[in-house]
């Protein structure tokens, strides 16, 4: 009742598209300045909000895309964009204002969509869950895609302990080597975007 190729397969390919280890210094720029208990919380806001989004991709993606009349790579521009504007914030520094940072909950945008439930993790996930036939295949499927999720939230959750390491002056330094790295994601996956709508046209 469970097919070890498929987790290991989809786990592999979601570990790479949403990236534990990258979205922490991204995580911990975006929620620099907050409490370690509203820091904790805010790691588990968003991967909740990515499952949540995942899940119901995974469930009725190509319907409500078929709906929606919007197609994947439009979908990957659109994501794209709007990381590209949140790393021009944190490359600026626009983020170390209060109003940014604090009266802001960056675990739903851009934590938990895009960043965590990009377009690139969602439309694996739409295809893994097509491809499952079997009973087997579709608890492989789940089980990878709760897996990932849990890894993520361990990730950020523990991250936490580096901020006491580098102290406000690292949190700036991180903020904007986020803001570059968050920067060249989204440019890549704007890219990504056109030249799937190139070959397709």
């Amino acid at each position: 009742m469970f097919d070890v190729a498929v987790f290991g397969s989809l786990f592999l390919t979601l570990f790479v598209i949403m990236d534990p280890p990258g979205i922490t210094p991204i995580f911990l720029a975006l929620t620099a300045g907050r409490p370690g208990k509203v820091q904790k919380r805010m790691a588990f806001q968003a991967v909740c909000v990515a499952g949540g989004v995942i899940t119901v991709f995974g469930l009725l993606g190509h319907q409500i895309l078929n709906y929606l009349h919007v197609s994947v790579p439009a979908l990957m521009i659109a994501g794209g964009l709007l990381l590209l504007l949140i790393a021009l914030d944190l490359l600026t520094g626009k983020t170390d204002e209060p109003k940014q940072t604090k009266d802001v909950n960056v675990a739903l945008v851009p934590l938990g969509m895009p960043l965590l439930a990009g377009p690139g993790a969602i439309v694996s996930v739409i295809l893994a869950v097509q491809k499952a036939h079997s009973v087997a295949t579709q608890v492989s499927v789940w089980a990878a895609i709760i897996a990932i999720h849990v890894v993520l939230w361990l990730v950020m959750r523990y991250s936490l302990v580096i901020i006491r390491i580098i102290k406000d002056g690292g949190v700036v330094l991180v903020t904007r080597l986020a803001g570059m790295m968050l920067s060249a994601i989204a440019v890549q996956q704007i890219i990504n975007g056109v030249t799937q709508v190139i070959q397709g046209s």
